[in-house]
C-alpha cells in the first residue's frame, strides 16, 4: 500500500511540473501565422511530453489543469491569454485536442508492435501521431467549423505545423525517454 502512495504521489508531483512546464513555455511568445489565425507556439510540446511522460491519466490530468488554469482566466497561454473565450475561437479546436492528446497517445502506443513500442522509435512514432498529427487533424476540424470552411481547406493551411511539430516530437521523444528513467516512471 505505501509503494501505491508513493507511485501517486511521484506523479502527481511530476504531472504538476510538467503543468508548470507547459505554463512557462507559454512566456515564449507564439509566432503568427499568414494563412491561419493559430500562431506557432512551444506549449504543445508540454501536452505531448505530458501524454509520453505521464500516460493517459495523469498526463490527462497534467493538461485538464492546465486547461482549467486557463479557462479561469489566467494568462497561461502563449502570448499571456487566457479566458473561456479562447475555446469558442479559432484556437479552440488545438486546445480541445490538448486535453484528449496524452489519452491518443497512449492509445497509439498499445497498437504498436511491442519490439518498437519499448524503444526510443515507439515513443517518436506514438508522441507524432497521437501528440502533433492528432493536434494538427482536430485542430483543422475546429477551424473548417469556424470559419465555414471544406476540411481540406483547413487541413492544407494546417500543415504548416507539422515540420515544427515533427521536431518538437523528436525533442519530446528524447526527453521523455531519458527523464523517464531518471524519476524511475513507468
Amino acid at each position: 500500500m505505501e509503494r501505491k502512495v508513493q507511485g501517486t504521489v511521484r506523479m502527481t508531483v511530476v504531472a504538476a511540473m510538467i503543468t508548470a512546464l507547459t505554463i512557462a513555455m507559454g512566456l515564449v511568445p507564439g509566432i503568427p501565422m499568414i494563412l491561419i489565425p493559430v500562431p506557432i507556439i512551444l506549449q504543445n510540446i508540454g501536452v505531448m511530453f505530458a501524454g509520453e511522460v505521464l500516460g493517459a491519466k495523469y498526463g490527462t490530468l497534467s493538461v485538464a489543469v492546465f486547461l482549467l488554469l486557463a479557462s479561469l482566466g489566467f494568462p497561461v497561454l502563449s502570448g499571456g491569454h487566457g479566458g473561456a473565450a479562447v475555446f469558442v475561437g479559432p484556437t479552440g479546436g488545438y486546445l480541445v485536442a490538448w486535453l484528449l492528446a496524452p489519452m491518443v497517445i497512449n492509445l497509439v502506443k498499445k497498437f504498436l508492435p511491442s519490439k518498437i513500442n519499448s524503444g526510443w522509435i515507439g515513443s517518436l512514432v506514438s508522441v507524432w501521431l497521437g501528440g502533433a498529427v492528432f493536434m494538427d487533424l482536430f485542430g483543422a476540424f475546429w477551424l473548417s467549423i469556424f470559419f465555414h470552411v471544406p476540411f481540406v481547406t483547413a487541413m492544407v493551411s494546417s500543415l504548416m505545423f507539422i515540420p515544427g511539430d515533427t521536431i518538437k516530437a523528436i525533442l519530446t521523444a528524447l526527453v521523455a525517454k531519458r527523464l523517464k528513467k531518471i524519476v524511475h516512471l513507468r
